[in-house]
């Protein structure tokens, strides 16, 4: 399933990719940026695959270093790129039918050579956002089950999971050998789950959840064991994918989409626009300070990271190219996958005030379809 034999590789190539999204984004001590996204096919399908690419100066992206596929009936989507506290990459990817959490482990991400190493199985259900490392020592993975009537089209008969669907944290005790399924959350009005999850000052977990209504929140004060009743957190959002982290200062930085002070966001969003981060002084109560990262519509699924030096990573794609009828269609979407880099003090002023900072860097893009490579449309 792993692929990275550069012959096999030049098959997933720019030029033989007709769409492509959902990226995730880790940067190395020593310097080395990794993007992961999901393409194949015309849109989110049977036939999608999962590709990593990187680079050594955060201009110039290589083409695929490491692909994820299954032949058949199956797909490969909604990668999660995460360095954990040894500095290894974790590489995880689901799979459906079956609803699988795959992931391999490379040791040495900063190594000329990647060597990764073998496959995992790590549960059942569909995770996409990156784990949390508790004060305890613990890894808690957001790993979702999603309600039956979510992509049913990709769940075949016999393959579905057997237990409650909700937003579940699985833990690791042993630096990722085991994992065990702890407690979920059940928020209403959830779409796709994409749940992350904070540790509060006080101890308690919060989880936050996409919902249709935007993101619905959830807390464990037992280490994610059992969890409250969802609720709106009020944090709004036009039912895409968020990111929160806890910084190394203590703030919390939230990106979502927003649009006007004072963050009734249910009011004021129009869609996938506006993605902006935020900061918050008060472990999440309240986000004081914003910095617009791109305003322009079909921007989403944000991910990041916060590396030593100060500076904030942040990945998302533009106007994916997927669910059209034709490639003149699909031509006509921007089908990028684009990278800011910003620090604390940039989103206090609301502007970029860091020597180094950047925003809207296009590194990957795709054009038209080699001439070798057949209608995606009339297959």
């Amino acid at each position: 399933m792993l692929i990275t034999d550069p012959c096999e590789l030049r098959r997933f190539e720019s030029c033989r990719r007709a769409w492509q999204g959902i990226p995730g984004i880790v940067r190395t001590p020593g310097g080395r940026t990794f993007v992961s996204f999901y393409s194949g096919g015309t849109q989110e399908e049977y036939c999608n695959f999962v590709a990593v690419i990187m680079s050594d100066n955060d201009t110039d992206f290589s083409e695929p270093v490491a692909v994820l596929e299954k032949e058949g009936d199956y797909r490969c989507f909604d990668p999660v790129l995460w360095l954990d506290p040894m500095g290894r990459l974790w590489l995880v990817w689901n799979v459906m039918p079956g609803e699988e959490v795959h992931a391999v482990i490379c040791d040495d991400p900063d190594a000329e050579t990647l060597v990764w190493g073998e496959e995992r199985l790590i549960g059942r259900g569909i995770m996409m956002n990156k784990p949390t490392v508790l004060s305890t020592g613990e890894w808690l993975f957001p790993i979702a089950t999603w309600k039956l009537d979510l992509m049913s089209e990709m769940r075949k008969p016999g393959l579905l999971p057997d237990e409650t669907p909700g937003s579940y944290v699985w833990v690791t005790s042993d630096c990722g050998r085991t994992f065990t399924r702890l407690g979920f959350a059940d928020v209403p009005d959830r779409c796709f789950d994409e749940q992350m999850t904070l540790e509060l000052n006080d101890g308690r977990l919060m989880m936050l959840v996409r919902t249709y209504y935007g993101i619905g929140v959830s807390y464990s004060s037992d280490g994610g064991k059992t969890w409250t009743p969802g609720e709106d957190s009020g944090l709004g959002g036009p039912c895409s994918r968020f990111f929160i982290r806890r910084l190394r200062s203590g703030r919390v930085l939230l990106i979502n989409h927003f649009n006007s002070p004072g963050y009734n966001n249910r009011e004021n969003f129009a869609g996938r626009n506006n993605l902006t981060a935020l900061l918050s002084e008060d472990d999440g109560k309240t986000y004081p300070y914003t910095l617009l990262l791109d305003k322009r519509f079909q921007v989403s699924y944000p991910d990041g990271m916060e590396c030593d030096d100060g500076f904030i990573y942040i990945v998302y794609d533009r106007e994916r190219g997927a669910f059209h009828k034709n490639l003149e269609e699909v031509y006509g979407d921007a089908r990028e996958i684009l990278t800011a880099r910003f620090t604390e003090e940039d989103i206090i002023a609301g502007s970029l005030v860091t020597e180094g900072s950047w925003l809207k860097k296009v590194i990957c893009k795709l054009g038209k379809l080699a001439d070798d490579m057949p209608d995606p449309f009339s297959v």
